[in-house]
């Protein structure tokens, strides 16, 4: 039984044999591109896969105990990791039945031209069927193979957390400051996930959107306990990014934050010059584990320019909220430079000089932090 996403477009048709609307999918269609018979809203991968299963479970009349071959077929239109997914669910969903699979492929196989979509199919499965499954064939589309390992069990690690203590009332003192702060980063983080979309598919990988709102959703989760005191904060807040932010920007913000934690050890009332201590060593941190510079088109043409800035302001004896302000121009111009800049660091660097015009995604997500951070700097 299969599900398309939209219809596809038969050579020599100038439109598709059928058009869904944007929150629509159509079950029971044919390979060739025929109507199904039955439209509805889009549904997660899991739910998907389970009523086209119980569709085909209830017309073979499946029992519990018996074996099947599982055979997952893209439309045309569908990539491999979409298709391996619908494979998982249905996996998954079928041992829930009771039912086994020994045999199971994911691929595009059969196709109805450009369609969006996939089909399942199920086979009953005996000995005779089995080793015809497993012959030898020079049919170009078939991968062979198939079979499933029973002995592979694949789970999630299991993440220690370790109970925070009650916080005293300097630590909800902190909490009271901390927090906040950390709320308007997230905040701002969500406002501009299209933002940063937009700006990392120009020259990267299009992901970092939707890596800044997996960070604003972990900074959202940090219990109020996190936030006792500053170096305490920011380790959580490193351990919490670590795991949230894909690619290479989530040890390089983990490794920051925890740089800029250990500056802050033991130390109840960081002063102005201690903030500014461990924002300079976090901003080397990254320097030193990705090997970029200032002038390279990464988040640091926004982190130097900014770190110098609250420095150099508090040797003039500015007061921290002037210093930061500085800081925060300081990053927001430098972030808009990198669209003058070549790159010589990252997934951007292959593209060279394509990438000039359009700023650095990285270095404006860091210009945004740093401004919803101003408000709470007293």
């Amino acid at each position: 039984m299969g599900v398309a996403l939209d219809g596809c477009t038969i050579p020599g048709a100038d439109k598709s044999g059928f058009s869904l609307g944007d929150h629509e999918i159509e079950l029971g269609l044919g390979i060739h591109g025929e109507k199904g018979v039955e439209r509805r809203a889009p549904l997660p991968a899991d739910a998907l896969v389970d009523t086209l299963l119980s569709s085909i479970v209830a017309d073979l009349v499946l029992d519990r105990g018996e074996r099947v071959a599982l055979f997952v077929n893209g439309l045309g239109a569908t990539p491999d990791m979409e298709l391996a997914i619908v494979l998982r669910a249905a996996h998954d969903n079928l041992h829930r039945r009771g039912i086994v699979v020994a045999r199971a492929w994911a691929g595009t196989f059969l196709s109805a031209l450009n369609m969006p979509g996939c089909s399942i199919s199920v086979l009953r499965l005996n000995d005779e069927r089995a080793v015809l499954l497993d012959a030898p064939t020079q049919a170009r589309a078939w991968p062979g193979g198939g079979a499933v390992n029973t002995q592979i069990r694949v789970a999630s690690a299991a993440v220690q957390e370790v109970p925070l203590p009650p916080l005293d009332a300097a630590g909800r003192a902190w909490a009271a400051r901390l927090q906040p702060a950390l709320h308007a980063v997230a905040q701002t983080l969500i406002d501009h996930e299209q933002t940063l979309t937009d700006l990392d598919a120009a020259a990267g990988d299009g992901d970092l959107g939707a890596s800044m709102l997996r960070a604003a959703q972990a900074i959202l989760a940090l219990p109020e306990s996190a936030y006792g005191t500053p170096a305490g904060a920011l380790s959580a807040l490193g351990a919490a990014l670590r795991r949230a932010i894909a690619g290479s920007s989530g040890p390089f913000y983990a490794t920051a934050l925890l740089r800029a934690s250990r500056r802050l050890a033991d130390i109840a009332e960081p002063s102005a010059r201690d903030w500014a201590a461990a924002f300079r060593g976090a901003v080397d941190s990254i320097s030193e584990l990705g090997g970029a510079h200032a002038g390279d088109r990464t988040m640091l043409d926004a982190l130097v320019p900014a770190v110098a800035a609250f420095e150099r302001a508090l040797d003039n004896d500015r007061d921290p909220a002037s210093a930061w302000a500085a800081a925060v121009e300081a990053a927001e111009h430098g972030a808009q430079e990198t669209a003058r800049m070549t790159p010589r660091a990252g997934r951007a660097s292959y593209l060279g000089e394509r990438a000039i015009g359009t700023p650095d995604g990285g270095a404006v997500a860091v210009s945004y932090w740093l401004r919803a951070l101003q408000a709470h700097i007293v």
